[in-house]
């Protein structure tokens, strides 16, 4: 069973947030679906319903992350609609292709107010929450593109340096208060965002989110997917940053 007993997932509508959806159904956790695209997040509740038809029905919201101004109040009307709240996972997350001689501000900007100022918008409301009642998760997906800046995705990479500094920061306040805060940093994984590209150790998204459900019911802070990114990772920044200047990595 769950420690948990009510979640928001936003970006559930497919890849590791939609299996995780699946995941906490299996648990019993009751849980609210965010995600932009309506018909896509009705089609997974109606797919959850059937094959866990013993588990509470999720709760469907669609929701663009990138209208902020519409959070506050939506958080407030599904917590009251869950009955709770205990579990806050920001799932949502854009890697739009960018050539190696492209700067696309309009991508860029993008990436960032999914990224980034989405996460912020969502999970700043859940802080207020859980600060209050001094207990809660609050989790975010970032990715080990974080850890160091890549010459294929530059804008792509900052924005996960981005979000890791704010869940630390966010961690660093409320640590005190009962409120657990975890980073979740998943190596390539097998989504509709990664579809068409060759990357190394590629896990698919159903591993990634039983990998990501540990991590949050462990007492961990950062949370590698999987495990032997953190032992790859700490090589990789360890290398001086002239070295990756002309390589394609």
């Amino acid at each position: 069973m769950s420690p948990f007993s009510n979640a928001i997932i936003i970006g559930a509508s497919s890849g590791m947030g939609a299996e995780l959806a699946r995941l906490l159904a299996r648990k019993r956790v009751r849980t609210a679906l965010v995600a932009r695209r309506r018909e896509a997040l009705e089609e997974l509740a109606a797919g959850i319903t059937k094959e866990t038809p013993k588990a509470p029905a999720p709760l469907v919201y669609p929701h663009d992350v990138r209208h902020f101004d519409e959070v506050p109040t939506l958080f407030q009307r599904i917590a009251h609609d869950l009955g709770g709240l205990d579990l806050v996972v920001y799932c949502a997350g854009v890697m739009p292709p960018v050539a190696v001689n492209e700067y696309d501000f309009g991508k860029d900007r993008m990436v960032y107010e999914v990224n980034v100022l989405g996460a912020i918008a969502w999970l700043n409301e859940a802080a207020k929450r859980f600060e209050n009642q001094e207990s809660g998760v609050i989790a975010a997906f970032s990715s080990v593109a974080g850890d160091r800046g890549r010459k294929g995705q530059p804008v792509y990479s900052s924005s996960k340096a981005a979000l890791n500094t704010y869940m630390e920061g966010l961690r660093n306040r409320l640590g005190h208060r009962g409120v657990r805060v975890v980073t979740i940093k998943p190596g390539p994984v097998r989504t509709p965002m990664t579809e068409g590209l060759k990357m190394p150790f590629m896990i698919n998204a159903d591993e990634a989110a039983r990998q990501i459900w540990a991590g949050i019911r462990s007492s961990r802070t950062t949370v590698y997917v999987p495990k032997k990114w953190r032992a790859i990772m700490w090589v990789i920044r360890s290398i001086p940053s002239a070295l990756f200047r002309g390589k394609d990595i």
